[in-house]
């Protein structure tokens, strides 16, 4: 089977939009401020935007299973404070969870955590602990820069994010490092502040020595690991300088990567250069490229195309496609053996 791990619900009724956009006028105007009621959405609604969208092209591309979680642009965890973004989360994730229910041997939902800038981490743990005994969530979302591109919180190795960690270690489940909106004008949310944030994310576990306190911890950098791939000789010779260990050792023990790299030979790149079994597949189907290139006549975001041909060894397709998601996320696998799969 081929299991998408990276998935957002992008497609959302615009009943989401219309409460959050309520939200953050009540900011100002706390008279504005919607109640969780006020969402109205029912499974008619859920199954019109799915249906013809994501579970679409995953029946077009032969995509079995995704993993997914509420669109991350609009986490946007620098509006507002605590309270403003546990009350948008929850509501998120349980759209994300209805959609799961609605088809679940198609989706998986991991969840939105309510950070917020200069907030203790710790505050996200009881969403955390909701998400998985609730709702089977398989992974989590953990936002490096909650700020929007202003990266004042602390690198992902300080010890205020401890907590996260020691419950996603009780729980077994990984997170995947995706920052948000960027409101910094210098930083284009997608196409910067996205791949900026891959990469310091990595080169911050590669300074510090985070896995020496969570041995088990398991982190997803997303779309393809940024400048990470391209840039190896670089992150070698910086973590020799550094007096670390070899990266095979020192981080890819648990550090992965996706397989969101939207041409041919960036994609080759990601297969070459990072071990097979630090890949897993993904397209972050419908996201930030969502047009057809007109020099192949494909989608940008069809990765499938680009696994298949990278003329991998059988047996590292098959790890990328299925079985490194199940060893990566073990609830998602437990799931899908309760399932028969």
């Amino acid at each position: 089977m081929i299991i998408d791990c990276h998935g957002h619900y992008t497609t959302a009724p615009p009943a989401l939009e219309g409460w959050r956009n309520r939200q953050i006028a009540s900011l100002t105007d706390p008279s504005a401020a919607p109640a969780r009621t006020d969402l109205r959405i029912g499974d008619d609604e859920l199954r019109e935007t799915i249906e013809p969208n994501q579970l679409r092209l995953m029946d077009e591309r032969g995509i079995d299973l995704t993993v997914f979680s509420p669109r991350a642009s609009f986490m946007a965890h620098h509006i507002g404070g605590f309270g403003t973004s546990a009350a948008w989360a929850a509501i998120c994730n349980e759209l994300c969870f209805r959609v799961s229910r609605l088809y679940p041997e198609r989706f998986v939902p991991a969840a939105m955590l309510p950070q917020s800038p200069g907030v203790d981490p710790a505050t996200c743990v009881p969403e955390l602990t909701r998400c998985v005994e609730e709702f089977g969530a398989v992974a989590v979302n953990l936002n490096p820069d909650p700020s929007g591109g202003h990266w004042t919180a602390p690198p992902l190795t300080d010890r205020s994010w401890y907590p996260l960690y020691e419950k996603m270690v009780e729980y077994d489940i990984p997170a995947m490092v995706h920052v948000s909106t960027s409101v910094n004008p210098a930083f284009h949310t997608t196409g910067a502040h996205y791949l900026n944030a891959d990469t310091t994310a990595f080169m911050q576990l590669v300074q510090g020595d985070l896995f020496a306190d969570f041995p088990t911890l398991r982190l997803v950098i997303p779309h393809g690991g940024g400048a990470v791939p391209y840039h190896w000789g670089r992150f070698r010779g910086l973590a020799m300088a550094l007096g670390k260990p070899p990266l095979e050792e020192h981080v890819l023990g648990n550090v992965y990567f996706d397989t969101c790299v939207y041409h041919q030979p960036g994609s080759d790149l990601l297969y070459d250069v990072i071990p097979a079994r630090n890949i897993l597949f993904a397209s972050e189907m419908i996201g930030a490229v969502r047009d057809i290139d007109p020099c192949t006549g494909h989608h940008f975001d069809d990765t499938r195309r680009y696994a298949e041909a990278a003329n991998l060894p059988a047996d590292d397709l098959a790890a990328v496609q299925e079985h490194n998601a199940r060893a990566v996320y073990p609830r998602l696998d437990a799931l899908l053996k309760r399932q028969g799969r």
